[in-house]
């Protein structure tokens, strides 16, 4: 699966503002799925796209719903955890030191 941004090219450049209300904005939930909002598009490994009907989708993160690639709604059956962002990093040796 590939999810492209649909900005057009070769338009002249416009404000800040006005590019980042035309880029797609992927957002990881805690325990929960991926939620894509903006111009977008989904194609599945061999190029065909996948029809969207919604401006904003959830895209699975536990690879257990059974409309995948969007989520189900299973991750809060089976447990699933993640968090939303990067994980805290491991604290060094040097950082555990008295």
């Amino acid at each position: 699966m590939h999810v492209t941004d649909q900005r057009a090219k070769g338009r002249p450049e416009r404000q800040e503002q006005d590019t980042a209300d035309t880029q797609a904005k992927i957002t990881p939930y805690r325990d929960g799925p991926y939620l894509v909002r903006g111009p977008f598009s989904i194609v599945d490994q061999n190029g065909n796209e996948i029809e969207v009907k919604r401006r904003v989708i959830a895209l699975c993160r536990c690879g257990r719903s059974q409309t995948r690639p969007f989520c189900d709604g299973t991750h809060k059956a089976i447990g699933f955890r993640a968090e939303s962002g990067l994980p805290a990093p491991a604290p060094s040796p040097a950082d555990l030191e008295p």
